[in-house]
């Protein structure tokens, strides 16, 4: 949930509500927080605000609420500096000079400096800015213009800058005291913030009031870690009742653990499974470890609540087809898509002079119209380059571009592989905790998440059926890591084909292809007598005999009846609906302890298999 969005949705708070209250979260004194209030001194000071505060503690959305409501004859315009490009504030281009025709070269400035209104300019991580856009934003702090440009003839009232110091999060250090001499500093904590009101009016009718005093009693270290915006994206999975660490960001991508570091520096005890505990406890729900189908239940959620999510999972598993089927459900309409490795800025916009003479920036037609738009980020950790990574944290951070609010946009997924995979190193580039927790959700995808398997058998039907019996059954968990869903596709077309399969694998080069045998899928394609679930519906008398000796000869069954259950526990439901009368025929003959297995874990449509098949059997 971005800054903006937090203060929509709180719409104008009342100014009544505790703003400081106790660190407990309880109902505090009424009045504006510190930052409220350093705020309207400025704007009535005329001088330049510099705010330093960790990640994710409201800095922002404080502005969006507080200007909103403090100051409603003016209008906010957010920078997020961190985003820029050289050209995007102030750039020389040829105008039409108005007075003799003729062409003259003009400084212009970014539209958004000329909103026709009284403005507060807020400029949000600029030390994360390039040294070009440095430049800039020091002209603006220092003497509130821009080129040629007086900000305060263009109707501005107040200039705001805010940072984290964080050298990890930020490229650079103001030292110059010319600087540092011609604003006011302003040093804050997230008890400095209304982040408390936000989130009690957000998740109404819940009494957040013992969550607050749970964050409180945490250490400094632990408060930094679980900030307010990564509180407040913990809560938002509790509500929909997902996993709550599915609100912790993936930093490199590795889920953040909650621990204090120890006397030497590095993290000390994991607390992250009971401080989520107890988050789940103070708000009476449960804290699943897993669910069904997680993909397209957090994709349709993300659609419901304008959620931006990231999905990190191996490469070839089918994430993306998958994210953009369900997204092409949810809209009635294809999302769109952009892979990051060939994405340019122009891919997104283009800055141009406008008549008026300011510099506007062309939005790609895709990104305009009323239609509902969800934006799907393929391989979101290997972007192009820098600029046009920027670009694109502006759309993840803030769901707009160039400063211009992306209309009936629903949706965001970005989609990325892990930085190392079956012990080698993937290209993909490196995140920070700010960059990482603008993530409402970010999940670890597994290929068990994905039901690629059912796509297999209704596109390429009895191929499918038997590559996926051998995956599952004649080679062990590293062959299956290396043999991913698109791999088994590109088995199954060489098959067809009359080519040689191991062409299909990966190739590591030197003559060298992936470690995984693959005689047993040769044997089964020339005929080699197997058993899957194909076999037992066709011979299920003889089945149906081998299960009732095995009954009678133990209440647990034998080995006749282990093989029965492996083919059920592992066919897909459309294998499972097809035999349907042989299912249910041996199903009946096996151990209950074994039958009951086939409810856990399983997706909501197996399990209304199940209880259909095993009612029946009562019957």
């Amino acid at each position: 949930m971005t800054a903006q969005h937090m203060a929509e949705e709180q719409g104008q708070p009342s100014r009544t509500a505790g703003a400081r209250g106790p660190a407990d979260g309880s109902r505090g004194p009424a009045g504006p927080s510190r930052l409220e209030t350093f705020i309207d001194a400025m704007i009535d000071m005329g001088q330049t605000g510099q705010i330093f505060g960790e990640h994710g503690i409201g800095k922002t959305a404080t502005f969006f609420s507080h200007i909103a409501r403090a100051h409603p004859d003016a209008t906010l315009v957010y920078v997020p500096a961190a985003n820029l490009t050289p050209d995007d504030l102030l750039v020389n281009a040829p105008v039409r000079d108005p007075h003799t025709g003729e062409l003259v070269l003009r400084q212009l400035v970014m539209s958004q400096l000329k909103p026709g209104r009284p403005f507060v300019l807020l400029v949000d991580d600029s030390l994360q800015a390039g040294e070009t856009i440095q430049s800039q934003l020091m002209q603006i702090a220092c003497n509130w213009t821009l080129g040629e440009h007086d900000l305060r003839a263009l109707g501005c009232i107040g200039v705001f800058l805010t940072d984290n110091e964080s050298l990890a999060e930020t490229s650079a250090r103001r030292s110059d005291l010319a600087l540092l001499d011609r604003m006011v500093t302003l040093r804050i904590t997230a008890n400095d913030t209304a982040w408390r009101r936000h989130l009690t009016a957000k998740y109404r009718p819940w009494d957040l009031r013992p969550v607050f005093s749970l964050w409180a009693s945490l250490s400094p270290a632990l408060r930094e870690l679980l900030s307010p915006r990564t509180l407040d994206h913990v809560l938002a999975n509790a509500k929909e009742g997902f996993p709550l660490r599915w609100g912790l960001p993936l930093v490199d991508g590795e889920r953040l653990r909650l621990a204090e570091p120890g006397p030497d520096g590095r993290p000390g005890k994991n607390r992250t499974a009971e401080i989520l505990d107890r988050v789940a406890q103070s708000l009476g729900v449960t804290d699943p470890r897993r669910i069904s189908d997680p993909v397209r239940q957090v994709v349709r959620a993300a659609l419901r609540n304008r959620w931006t999510v990231l999905l990190q999972g191996p490469p070839g598993c089918g994430k993306t087809e998958l994210v953009r089927e369900t997204l092409r459900e949810g809209l009635g309409r294809d999302p769109l898509y952009f892979s990051l490795p060939v994405t340019n800025v122009e891919d997104l916009c283009a800055p141009i002079p406008s008549a008026g003479g300011t510099l506007d920036n062309l939005l790609a037609a895709k990104f305009t119209g009323p239609e509902p738009k969800a934006i799907v980020w393929d391989e979101y950790n290997r972007p192009k380059d820098k600029a046009a990574f920027a670009k694109l944290m502006e759309i993840t951070q803030e769901w707009s571009l160039a400063g211009r609010r992306i209309e009936h946009l629903r949706a965001q997924i970005a989609v990325q592989n892990p930085p190392y995979h079956l012990g080698r190193k993937m290209l993909v580039a490196r995140n920070n905790i700010a960059q990482a927790t603008r993530f409402t959700a970010s999940l670890q995808v597994e290929p068990e998440d994905i039901p690629a398997n059912e796509w297999l058998l209704a596109r390429y039907g009895p191929d499918a059926e038997t590559v996926l019996e051998w995956w599952k059954h004649d080679i062990d968990d590293d062959g299956r890591a290396w043999i991913t869903k698109r791999t088994l596709e590109r088995l199954i077309k060489l098959h067809r084909r009359g080519l040689p399969l191991e062409m299909g694998t990966v190739y590591l080069g030197d003559g060298e292809y992936a470690p995984v045998p693959l005689t047993a899928l040769m044997d089964r394609f020339k005929g080699r007598p197997v058993t899957g679930l194909r076999e037992l519906a066709r011979d299920v008398d003889a089945w149906e005999a081998r299960l009732r000796r095995a009954a009678a000869h133990s209440s647990e069954g034998g080995d006749d009846s282990d093989v029965v259950h492996q083919i059920l526990a592992n066919a897909e439901l459309s294998q499972l609906k097809k035999h349907r009368a042989a299912v249910s025929r041996l199903v009946a003959l096996l151990p209950a302890k074994l039958r009951a297995t086939y409810l856990v874990g399983a997706s909501a449509q197996q399990q209304r298999f199940w209880t259909e098949v095993f009612m029946a059997l009562r019957r």
